[in-house]
């Protein structure tokens, strides 16, 4: 049984990129070291340098396939494995055989010639991919229709990426060694352009990176290899489903974007019998994060959280794991053991774990200001619970030793619990275990035994001792507690004006963040603004009915309405400066609406100073052209000849319509500066505009090239104003087209677009002056006076613009200018069409390898 032959793939991001070119190349190298090699099929397009490496190497010739009267050729697989190279040369693995073929497709065909044990080199380009193929299809607006499974190039024995950086291959294609001149224009437009070859770039790069990743998997796991290896950052984000989840996701995005090329992954352990609590409604928004940060989202079920984490990172190959500070409180730490992050460290081994602290998402990492007490109720709670189990628990331990000589340790011991129930509860708590403690001393320590009786004094004054003490303590303790408050409230409240300081200053929507902060800060039920003439202008929270709102003037703007409990003088202060803030919030609003207002209005007085100054001249000019026409005809009217009288009323007429063109455009640019433009939308074929639009310009045969498909569908436009529209946009091509090139007016169909392109052979124009050139009274150099005024490209793009088309400059390659008109295709005219043979772009896009 042969041995199967190896595959090679050459896989580029776009026609051109040079596949073919370096499949033959090798192909001499491999050659000229001693190895069969045929040529089983190559595509060369036409193409001189590719065409001149197929010398040298022996060729099999094609078979021929009769289809519907059309002779094809195919590649012959049955001479190829008859033939029996060592290695045959495979253009274009992607293409479909025509019909009638034995294989479907050219892939098949390199199966059977790897079964027969030739090795094959082929090339693809990534838009045949069949997983990219819509991706592709969203980047270019062009469907391919001919794919291949991913499998198959996936399976190939070595995979190379044939890369060309997207201005070279543009530079490639205006140089015309990827297609003919007449095909250039329209590459350049569509497919071509710089947006779709770097997206098309990076998607190859990033499926090649992809299928590496795979083949390192694959070989770990047939090695048997456990440990980490780090080809590249993966971080892996624990969510938990709590508010921290945001926090976690940025920071490990950050981690991973640190490296340039680094993997987010972010997974959720699900407990197996499904009671673990979880927010859904968290975990559907984290999630939504994770793919905007780039990243992807996973779900395992285990009943040990460590475990999965540190399984699920471990088969990911991660290099970092991130994971949140336990939301868990001290005494629960203490009572329930080392929790998961603890265990996740020692499990992790050599995956690097950041442990990152967070605050509640939402409102609830924003300090709430109510006035308690010094110590929290939680903690009064605890005092009298250690109060009443530590006294019985002390008594059961000293009742062993109880002896007439022993009552000092047991009075001490008794002392030390009243203590450490004042540093934990407060006062009351400890005046409880106070009185407590001695009646405990009194009843059991204290002969005579089991009774209340106070035979001495000293045993009344020790009592007394013990509640003195306690209370001095609690005070300490008290005082000690309210110290760390108010240090507390004042770091949050610098932390909340820090805050209202930095939404005023970045502007934007700062008052309803403000509105928002009040009502979070305070722990309102809800917060609204409304204005002084009674309108509501923000909201922030569900307004309870038949609530009484707290009304706070805010300057004379309006008023701060405040839904839930009353405020406490020290809360009032602290309003008074969020005010305060609100109020210059809502006057840098007002002044940046007004100088939105003024914006427009300084635009308008330039354009009518520019309109004075060309007024100034252009309009005076047809006008004494005109008068000295008609003055000379009055005054020496009967002293001139039939020819002079002629030319005379030839130029009054002349200047009198320039004179019209003039005020019409003038009119003109003023309906699309006020955007009361007419438009009259309809079905337009572009073949029945143009004539009409050659003799108004008084163009001859040959000074204007124009090249339209025949099956170029109608476009949506006002017929009027797109007749114009490409009048000036040809008038201006003819004026700076050097003689023996004329300009050149094409078009094709683009992503549900008809882009028409005026293309000259001038002087062109540089790329900053690109957009100036659509501005009113701009004018190349501004020194030919006969150019007008400089309106035909404004109002031009103005009826494009009008129209619901776009109207771009660009280069014309080999030098010169070309203008880009797009309108959207008639959809009717497009559902007509769709019931014939469906056009597959050919005509703008190229659709075969290179």
């Amino acid at each position: 049984m042969a041995v199967r032959g190896r595959l090679r793939v050459l896989l580029g991001a776009a026609p051109g990129v040079g596949k073919t070119y370096m499949m033959l190349e090798e192909g001499h190298r491999l050659h000229d070291l001693g190895k069969d090699v045929v040529v089983a099929v190559v595509e060369t397009h036409e193409r001189e340098a590719t065409a001149a490496l197929l010398d040298g190497l022996e060729v099999v010739p094609r078979r021929t396939v009769e289809h519907r009267g059309i002779t094809l050729t195919e590649m012959d697989v049955d001479a190829v494995i008859a033939r029996k190279p060592a290695l045959a040369l495979v253009d274009e693995l992607a293409h479909t055989n025509a019909p009638g073929s034995a294989n479907a497709k050219r892939w098949q065909d390199v199966e059977q010639l790897l079964a027969a044990g030739i090795d094959v080199i082929s090339t693809v380009n990534v838009q045949h991919i069949e997983s990219l193929n819509d991706v592709v299809e969203q980047i270019t607006g062009v469907p391919q229709r001919e794919t291949i499974p991913d499998s198959i190039v996936r399976s190939a024995d070595q995979i190379e990426v044939v890369d060309l950086t997207p201005q070279s291959l543009r530079d490639r294609l205006a140089e015309g060694q990827v297609y003919p001149a007449a095909r250039i224009d329209a590459a350049l437009s569509n497919y071509f352009r710089l947006g779709n070859l770097t997206a098309l770039r990076e998607l190859t790069l990033v499926w090649l990176a992809d299928e590496v990743d795979q083949a390192l998997q694959r070989y770990r796991a047939e090695h048997g290899i456990q440990e980490k290896w780090e080809a590249r950052e993966r971080v892996v984000v624990a969510l938990t489903g709590g508010p921290e989840g945001e926090t976690l996701l940025r920071r490990g995005a950050r981690v991973a974007a640190r490296s340039g090329s680094g993997e987010l992954l972010a997974v959720h352990v699900a407990s197996q019998d499904g009671l673990r609590e979880t927010d859904p409604a968290a975990l559907a928004a984290q999630r939504k994060l994770v793919e905007e940060l780039g990243g992807t989202y996973h779900q395992v079920v285990g009943t040990d959280i460590p475990e999965a984490l540190v399984a699920f990172a471990k088969a990911s190959n991660a290099t970092q794991l991130v994971i949140g500070v336990s939301r868990r409180n001290r005494l629960t730490a203490f009572l329930t053991g080392s929790g998961v992050g603890s265990t996740v460290i020692r499990a992790s081994g050599d995956i690097d774990v950041h442990i990152v602290s967070h605050a509640a998402a939402g409102g609830r990492n924003l300090p709430k200001f109510r006035r308690t007490g010094a110590l929290s109720i939680r903690r009064r709670v605890y005092g009298f619970a250690l109060a009443l189990i530590a006294g019985p628990l002390l008594t059961l331990a000293l009742l062993p030793i109880r002896s007439p000589d022993s009552l000092t340790a047991e009075t001490l011991s008794y002392q030390l619990l009243v203590v450490v129930v004042a540093l934990v509860g407060g006062i009351w708590p400890a005046l409880f275990a106070a009185v407590l403690s001695g009646l405990t001393l009194d009843f059991v320590f204290v002969s005579p035994y089991n009774t209340l009786t106070i035979g001495q004094p000293t045993h009344l004054l020790a009592l007394a001792l013990y509640i003195v003490i306690a209370v001095l303590v609690s005070v300490v303790v008290d005082q000690s507690a309210r110290r760390t408050r108010s240090a507390a409230r004042a770091s949050a409240e610098s932390e909340l004006l820090v805050t209202i300081a930095g939404s005023v200053i970045r502007g934007g929507d700062a008052v309803q963040s403000l509105v928002s902060r009040t009502r979070e800060a305070f722990g309102l039920k809800a917060v609204r603004f409304i204005a002084d003439d009674g309108t509501v202008m923000n909201v922030d929270g569900e307004i309870p009915a038949d609530a009484v709102p707290t009304r706070v003037p805010v300057g004379e703007r309006g008023s701060l309405e405040l839904f839930g409990d009353d405020l406490q003088a020290g809360d009032r202060r602290l309003l008074s400066v969020i005010v305060a803030q609100l109020d210059a919030a809502l006057e840098h609003a007002d002044l940046s609406t007004a100088a939105q207002e003024v914006g427009p209005l300084e635009a308008t007085d330039r354009v009518r100073t520019a309109l004075l100054a060309a007024v100034g001249h252009d309009l005076r000019r047809p006008l004494a052209a005109a008068t000295a026409a008609v003055t000379s005809l009055r005054t020496a009217g009967s002293r001139l000849s039939s020819r002079d009288k002629v030319e005379l009323l030839d130029t009054a007429e002349v200047s009198l319509r320039n004179l019209a063109d003039l005020l019409t455009n003038l009119l003109d640019v003023s309906r699309v500066q006020a955007g009361v433009l007419a438009v009259s939308l309809q079905p337009v074929d572009l073949e029945d505009l143009l004539p009409p639009v050659l003799d108004e310009l008084l163009v001859g045969p040959g000074e204007v090239t124009i090249d339209l498909p025949e099956d170029l569908p109608s476009v949506t436009a006002d017929p009027v104003l797109l007749r114009r529209a490409i009048v000036n946009l040809l008038s201006n091509a003819l004026r700076y087209s050097p003689v023996g090139q004329p300009p050149r007016l094409s078009a094709s169909t683009f992503g549900g677009q008809v882009e028409v392109r005026i293309a000259d052979h001038g002087p062109g124009v540089p790329d900053d002056r690109k957009e100036e050139i659509f501005h009113p009274f701009q004018r190349m150099g501004d020194t030919d006076n006969s150019a007008g005024i400089g309106l035909g490209l404004a109002l031009t793009k103005g009826f494009v613009e009008g129209m619901g088309g776009t109207l771009v400059a660009d280069d014309t390659p080999a030098g010169g200018l070309t203008m880009v008109l797009a309108l959207p295709v008639d959809q009717e005219n497009l559902v007509d069409r769709s019931q014939s043979p469906a056009d597959d772009g050919s005509a703008a896009e190229p659709v075969k390898d290179v």
